[in-house]
């Protein structure tokens, strides 16, 4: 059996409704230190909760590049994306509508960043705050499940 590797592409936009499962892409952004994988977490804006830097496609860059892209604006991280995704989670994110406020099914693609500059100076710098985790920690400190698994079995040792 052959493997093929097919080549990222950048994302075309498309138009949706409110309530359609959306996708986002994330940034496992970890550093070696003395040896030991550590994890950049970050806080949302509003709630303050820890989670991981993600956000929308963004039309012509590739998947891999959207999460790096995420992880500069929300965390101040320059560093090496990989191009193949280490997994998945979802949740639900709060949209707000004429009638109130809805729920709205997200899927969040992860794909590692390993961080080699992290800035002082970044766009969102005084909206958020951010902190290294062991992989352990990491995954008790974020609140999805399917997100807490890909943190707590998390090995950069896998990646080339």
């Amino acid at each position: 059996m052959t493997l093929h590797i097919m080549k990222p592409r950048p994302i075309m936009m498309q138009s949706a409704r409110k309530t359609d499962l959306r996708t986002q892409f994330g940034a496992l952004v970890y550093r070696i230190q003395n040896g030991k994988t550590q994890i950049l977490l970050i806080t949302s804006r509003k709630t303050r909760r820890w989670i991981i830097p993600k956000g929308w496609p963004m039309s012509g860059l590739t998947p891999a590049q959207a999460a790096a892209r995420e992880a500069w604006e929300e965390a101040g991280v320059k560093g090496i994306t990989h191009d193949i995704a280490i997994g998945s989670f979802s949740y639900s994110k709060k949209i707000k509508t004429r009638g109130g406020v809805m729920p709205m099914p997200v899927m969040t693609i992860v794909y590692p960043v390993q961080a080699r500059k992290l800035s002082a100076k970044f766009p969102e710098e005084g909206q958020r705050r951010r902190k290294w985790f062991s992989p352990k920690k990491a995954a008790l400190k974020v609140r999805e499940p399917e997100l807490a698994y890909l943190l707590r079995n998390f090995d950069a040792r896998h990646l080339r």
